[in-house]
């Protein structure tokens, strides 16, 4: 199957965080993706969620739980080594539906709410730097 060509940002829809077109940034210097959430926590061997950011209108404020997680350790830019949760969760882009996990982090000060990373990227995608909103735009031509 051939690669589709990606830009350096777009917007994605998460059916099942109840998220649509919501802003993702491309990152190929980050190996894994990483979503902001606002609050979350363990009880009772389930992960809660709570996907909310005045900054972002799409993030709806819905709780969203998870009986399936891990943690992994993750290195930021500055190095700083970090214990986050994982969840796996589906993506959509140019129309089609892809598995992905996701790390928990705080991004409330960052202008992009989900970076998407080379683990994701690798054998699905080429980016393009000088691309924007590729898959949006094939999104809204098929819906019109």
């Amino acid at each position: 199957m051939p690669k589709k060509f990606i830009g350096r940002i777009d917007k994605a829809d998460f059916p099942a965080l109840d998220l649509i077109d919501i802003d993702i940034k491309i990152d190929t210097g980050a190996y894994t993706s990483s979503i902001h959430c606002h609050k979350y926590y363990e009880e009772d061997g389930v992960l809660k969620c709570l996907f909310y950011d005045k900054g972002h209108p799409n993030y709806n404020g819905k709780k969203i739980l998870f009986k399936n997680y891990t943690t992994t350790k993750v290195k930021s830019s500055n190095g700083i080594v970090q214990r986050r949760y994982k969840v796996k969760t589906t993506i959509f882009l140019f129309n089609k539906k892809y598995s992905i996990h996701l790390t928990l982090n705080d991004r409330d000060d960052m202008k992009y709410p989900i970076l998407i990373g080379r683990k994701f990227l690798l054998k699905k995608f080429v980016v393009d730097v000088t691309l924007k909103n590729v898959s949006f735009q094939e999104k809204n031509l098929l819906n019109t």
